[in-house]
């Protein structure tokens, strides 16, 4: 093995590694032959440098293999979705049923809230019972019998990755692309799919808030996916505003369990959902462009999609009656407040990454990484842009554990709506980028 001081000066000056030397550098750090600061020196120096393509498709396999890698015999294709974060961003939850219904299998492997936006495991843990990090043995079982389980990563997949991102967290190289895109897609890798789509987000409540750092993302993780040989594409989509109308854990339960029942679906949110999901269906060969929508529509209005959604929670120890009775279940803030707008008037913008600080302010978020979540607290009936505000109509309905936490979302709440005149609505789905 090359000395690592030698890979990391390589590195530093810019030029290509090797798939064997990138792979040689990832074992080391699995096994701890290379040290804390080495990492961070390689982390620094793939910030600055960047990586070619072919780099970043060894670096992410080198991370796929530094654990188990799954492997599936089932009637169907196995496929995932992976959003890059937002604010009411819960389509997961929705998705990864309808896809089961749809004949797919989806092994989802989801992570916890990070900076201001929500984590799917997270709302999950709202739910009694319901296990996010299972072990393999019970992940395959539910996988195989539900169609689908939305879990946490466990220590057998992708190790590296959880080692190296807990050294970039603290060491300012969040941010590189090619880090981001290995980091997604070495898990990704590891459960063994055969079909991603990716949700690349970009607006005020995204990490990538312009379209030029979000496409580069996508096509960073659209080209290093298929050149790992997993067939993947990438919707560029809107979040300049919240994607559902609820922001927290257990409100963002409630709001998919009312949208797979079809009690309430909020318009932007049901529009992505199915894009994505007709582009994975699309590309898993399990419909055309002209059918994938109605398959998806039909599981829902036939129940399939809400039945393999409690299947799923039932076999990961949630409990069997949770869709019919999920406000039984589901923790219930003391305070239900409205929060109203100063004035009369249409929604103009959205400070969309603030309404996510309210959350974390709230408690339903975490200001680092020991703090316990209140599952219970959030947002609801998020005002959008072009919606009208007033007396009757307010910008949010605040769920607080207290009077001074419900001050304190309200201030951030009122500061984050500008009441003016709306712009034309934009697209909730911008663009498509393809292998």
């Amino acid at each position: 093995m090359m000395l690592p001081q030698e890979l990391i000066r390589k590195k530093r000056d810019g030029q290509s590694l090797s798939k064997n030397e990138v792979r040689q550098f990832i074992k080391g750090l699995t096994t701890g032959e290379i040290s804390e600061g080495q990492v961070a020196a390689f982390a620094m120096a793939v910030f600055f440098r960047g990586m070619e393509p072919q780099e970043a498709v060894g670096l992410t396999l080198a991370m796929r293999d530094s654990g188990t890698v799954l492997t599936w015999d089932l009637p169907g294709p196995v496929v995932d979705k992976h959003s890059t974060g937002g604010v009411g961003d819960n389509v997961s939850l929705m998705l990864a049923p309808m896809l089961a219904a749809c004949g797919c299998f989806v092994p989802m492997i989801s992570g916890r809230g990070l900076g201001h936006t929500g984590g799917t495991l997270d709302k999950l843990d709202s739910i009694p019972g319901y296990v996010t990090q299972p072990d393999l043995a019970l992940f395959c079982e539910t996988v195989t019998d539900t169609g689908a389980a939305i879990i946490g990563q466990t220590a057998d997949l992708a190790p590296a990755d959880k080692r190296l991102y807990g050294i970039r967290d603290v060491t300012a190289t969040v941010e590189s692309v090619p880090l981001i895109t290995a980091s997604i897609l070495s898990k990704k890798l590891a459960a063994g799919l055969d079909t991603l789509v990716l949700d690349v987000k970009m607006g005020s409540g995204a990490f990538m808030a312009c379209k030029k750092d979000a496409l580069i993302l996508a096509h960073s993780l659209v080209k290093v996916a298929n050149g790992a040989g997993l067939r993947t594409s990438a919707l560029l989509t809107d979040m300049d505003e919240p994607l559902a109308s609820a922001a927290g854990n257990a409100v963002e339960i409630r709001n998919a369990v009312d949208y797979l029942t079809a009690k309430h679906r909020d318009p932007r949110l049901h529009e992505v959902t199915v894009s994505l999901g007709a582009e994975l269906l699309v590309l898993a060969k399990v419909a055309t462009a002209k059918t994938a929508r109605s398959l998806l529509e039909t599981s829902l209005s036939s129940g399939a999609a809400a039945e393999r959604f409690q299947r799923m929670v039932a076999a990961l120890g949630g409990p069997p009656d949770f869709v019919e009775s999920c406000e039984k279940h589901l923790p219930q803030a003391p305070i239900i407040r409205a929060v109203h707008a100063t004035k009369s008037g249409k929604i103009e913008t959205v400070d969309t990454r603030a309404l996510g600080l309210a959350v974390i302010e709230l408690g339903g978020g975490r200001r680092v990484a020991a703090d316990r979540i209140d599952h219970a607290v959030g947002l609801t009936q998020l005002a959008g842009k072009g919606s009208s505000v007033g007396r009757n109509e307010p910008l949010a309905i605040v769920h607080a554990r207290s009077d001074d936490g419900f001050e304190a979302a309200q201030k951030i709440i009122c500061a984050a709506y500008r009441i003016g005149k709306p712009k034309p609505a934009t697209a909730s789905v911008i663009e498509r980028i393809g292998p």
